[in-house]
C-alpha cells in the first residue's frame, strides 16, 4: 500500500451535486408511467442507495426483471435529460476539488448511480478532470454495505484508514464506517441531526478543505 497521502472518495448525488429533487421527479415520472406512485417519505429515507435496493422499496414489492428494467431505464433517461438544468453544484465543491488536486490527493467518485449518469453529470459540469477514477455501485451490494468504498480504496492503493469518504446520506455514512474509513457528511439531502455518525458534518463545502481536515485531527 502507498500511504503518502490520503484519498478522497466522493459520493455524487447530494454530495457533488444537489440532485435529490431531480431524482425524485425522475422516479415519480417513471413510476407514474407504469401506474405506481412514489411515497416521498420512503424516497427520502432511501436516497443514496442503488436502484437494485430502491425499486422494490418504491413499488412495495419485488418486480419482475422486465418491469424493473423498464422503470429504471425510463427513470435514468429522464434524469439525464433534466439534470443539467435542474441539478446544481453544492456550494464550495469546486474549491475542494481544486485544493485536493493541487495537493496531489487521489480523488474517486464512488457513487451508487449508473456509470452513464456519473459520466454525464461530471461532463455537464466540467468536473471529470478532477478524478483519478470513477466507480459505479449499481451492481454492487447497496450502501450501507461497504463494497463500493473498499473497491475505491483498492484502486487508489490506500488502506481504509487513509481514506476520507464524502457523503450526504446515512446509508453512505454507514458504508464508510463499515469500511473502516473516516467520513465528512454534507447536510444537503438530510438534516445534520441524521448524520451524526460522520466524523465531520458540514452545511456545504464553503469552509476551506484544509481547515476541515485540521479540525478533525
Amino acid at each position: 500500500m502507498i500511504e503518502m497521502t490520503p484519498a478522497f472518495l466522493w459520493d455524487m448525488d447530494g454530495t457533488l451535486f444537489d440532485s435529490k429533487e431531480t431524482h425524485f421527479i425522475s422516479w415519480q415520472h417513471a413510476l407514474q408511467m407504469h401506474g405506481y406512485t412514489l411515497d416521498r417519505q420512503i424516497y427520502n429515507a432511501n436516497f443514496g442507495r442503488n436502484n437494485r435496493a430502491n425499486v422494490p422499496l418504491f413499488l412495495g414489492f419485488e418486480p419482475e426483471p422486465d418491469l424493473y428494467d423498464t422503470i429504471v431505464e425510463t427513470k435514468e433517461c429522464v434524469f439525464r435529460q433534466i439534470a443539467a438544468e435542474s441539478a446544481s453544484l453544492v456550494p464550495g465543491v469546486q474549491s475542494w476539488l481544486t485544493t485536493a488536486r493541487n495537493a496531489h490527493i487521489p480523488q474517486v467518485v464512488a457513487s451508487s448511480a449508473p456509470m452513464v449518469n456519473i459520466e454525464t453529470l461530471l461532463a455537464e459540469f466540467g468536473l471529470i478532470s478532477f478524478f483519478d477514477h470513477l466507480i459505479s455501485g449499481e451492481d454492487m451490494p447497496a450502501k450501507p454495505e461497504p463494497d463500493i468504498f473498499l473497491a475505491a480504496a483498492q484502486i487508489v492503493q490506500r488502506a481504509p484508514d487513509h481514506c476520507w469518504v464524502i457523503e450526504d446520506s446515512l446509508p453512505g455514512i454507514m458504508a464508510a464506517k463499515n469500511a473502516g474509513m473516516r467520513c465528512i457528511a454534507v447536510a444537503t439531502s438530510h438534516p445534520a441531526s441524521e448524520l451524526s455518525m460522520a466524523d465531520v458534518i458540514l452545511a456545504d463545502f464553503t469552509t476551506p478543505l484544509a481547515k476541515v481536515i485540521s479540525l478533525s485531527d
